[in-house]
């Protein structure tokens, strides 16, 4: 079996039965001031933090270490404010503009600082819960971090939507529980949300970060579970093919 799916399952069996996460230490509650909320409860303007992969989801969360100074400025002032931080994808062919500001894909997660670490050296240990997803409409450059103007899309689920990923959440278990079966640990409790369940396994599972990109700019949670399932049959399949 490939060590990165063989993590994959460790990992997801790990985080699908923990407990919830703790709570952040003592951070600023609110709103930065000037900077009132918008429609779907998001800031008119957040900071952002691009990164190569699109590694945050609306209903999951997500462990950063930062070390670059001006993310931990970032952090140091979210932290003093509303603990929101939006995460994007940066766009291929970054690299030659990484010090700088290099494109983004428009659609990102917003996520709220749940728990955090200052290490003695200034760095920082975060845990973002996700929020929402965002789309970037301008920049402002104040600051040394980015600054993003932004219009939340919100991820609402009608009545039958919500019975139909009930549905999809019935495959995954089965295929969770095979995969679960084969390590000897036990799937996710009935108490997790669907919605949870389908994004945490979107932002973790091996695929390429162009196709976790499109897998987050999905309508919404039942939208990403086929491509979800899909993966997880793979996983499944291979796991079945390898020796004892």
């Amino acid at each position: 079996m490939k060590t990165t799916t063989l993590a994959c399952v460790v990992w997801i069996a790990g985080l699908l039965c923990a407990p919830g996460i703790l709570p952040a230490q003592t951070a600023g509650q609110g709103s930065v001031p000037g900077n009132p909320p918008a429609a779907g409860g998001l800031p008119a303007m957040i900071p952002i933090f691009p990164l190569q992969d699109a590694t945050l989801f609306p209903n999951a969360a997500y462990p950063f270490y930062i070390f670059e100074p001006r993310y931990r400025e970032m952090v140091a002032d979210a932290l003093k404010g509303d603990r929101i931080i939006g995460m994007v994808m940066l766009q291929p062919g970054h690299e030659a503009e990484y010090d700088g500001r290099p494109p983004i894909f428009p659609i990102g997660c917003a996520g709220l600082i749940t728990a955090y670490e200052e290490l003695p050296t200034g760095e920082f240990n975060i845990v973002l819960g996700g929020l929402v997803k965002f789309r970037v409409t301008g920049e402002d450059n104040s600051r040394p971090y980015r600054l993003a103007r932004v219009v939340a899309i919100p991820e609402v689920l009608d009545t039958g939507e919500a019975l139909a990923l009930g549905k999809e959440r019935q495959r995954i278990q089965t295929l969770l529980s095979a995969l679960f079966d084969r390590f000897g640990v036990d799937p996710p409790p009935p108490g997790v949300p669907d919605e949870q369940v389908v994004d945490e396994l979107a932002q973790r599972l091996p695929m390429a970060r162009l196709d976790r990109q499109r897998l987050l700019e999905r309508d919404d949670a039942l939208a990403r579970a086929g491509a979800v399932i899909e993966a997880l049959e793979e996983i499944v399949e291979e796991i079945v093919k390898a020796p004892q």
